[in-house]
């Protein structure tokens, strides 16, 4: 079983590239989150309807590491998260869900 943390983010069209990089499985997030125990996997998903907008999926062992990594890289976290700020017009936060197995 795993975790998943999934937001949405609107994004205008001249920052489209530089919110792939920034948000995408090779970007600072993943770097940041591949440093804690846990982390299995960064999905961005482009709309294909919507355009600018997108979802990422953000997949660990449990909620427990999830926490864990709040705790932990919380100042890494923000800091990162204020350089990025601009990126998008608006983010939603979706929910945290547990996966279904079996």
């Amino acid at each position: 079983m795993s975790y998943s943390v999934i937001w949405e983010y609107f994004v205008p069209e001249d920052k489209r590239t530089a919110f792939e990089q920034a948000y995408g499985g090779e970007g600072p997030w993943v770097d940041l989150f591949d440093e804690a125990e846990g982390f299995l996997g960064t999905w961005l998903l482009r709309d294909k309807e919507q355009q600018g907008r997108y979802l990422s999926h953000d997949r660990w062992t449990n909620r427990a590491a999830y926490d864990a990594f709040k705790r932990g890289f919380a100042e890494r976290y923000e800091a990162l998260d204020r350089e990025l700020d601009g990126l998008s017009t608006r983010e939603n936060y979706i929910g945290a869900y547990d996966e279904v197995t079996g």
